[in-house]
């Protein structure tokens, strides 16, 4: 198996960038499209727990104005054989104080790369921790 291959790296980085770009666009149509359709899929947000694609989507939906926007201070790619990869995201919000943390699993499908798992925190107590 072959780690962090340059050209699936750059695949999976695409993907990304355009799952960020539809989240601060709140492209609803491009986010659901990131995800993989299944009841296996699970989200787990800052105030929610999703799980399967249907409420994954139902969220979406009913989010008004969709996500704050962000920066992101860093990400890092790791990327297994050609099909598997976890992406990990700094951010701060808007205004905040806060660095969250997003992981993304994604996994190529027949229709692409998606997202089959994610994880959106913020970090108690402010900044980041390594600044302390």
């Amino acid at each position: 198996m072959i780690v962090n291959d340059p050209d699936i790296v750059a695949e999976v980085r695409a993907a990304a960038d355009a799952y960020e770009t539809a989240l601060m666009d709140n492209d609803v149509e491009a986010l659901d499209g990131a995800f993989w359709d299944s009841p296996h899929t699970v989200r787990m947000g800052v105030a929610e727990n999703l799980y399967g694609f249907a409420e994954i989507a139902a969220f979406r939906v009913g989010r008004t104005g969709g996500s704050p926007t962000r920066d992101r201070l860093r990400v890092e790619i790791a990327t297994f054989g050609r099909d598997f990869a976890v992406v990990n995201t700094e951010f701060r919000r808007t205004g905040a104080t806060q660095t969250g943390r997003q992981t993304q699993t994604w996994v190529r499908t027949d229709a692409g790369w998606k997202v089959v798992s994610a994880h959106v925190s913020l970090l108690q107590g402010g900044t980041d921790q390594r600044a302390r």
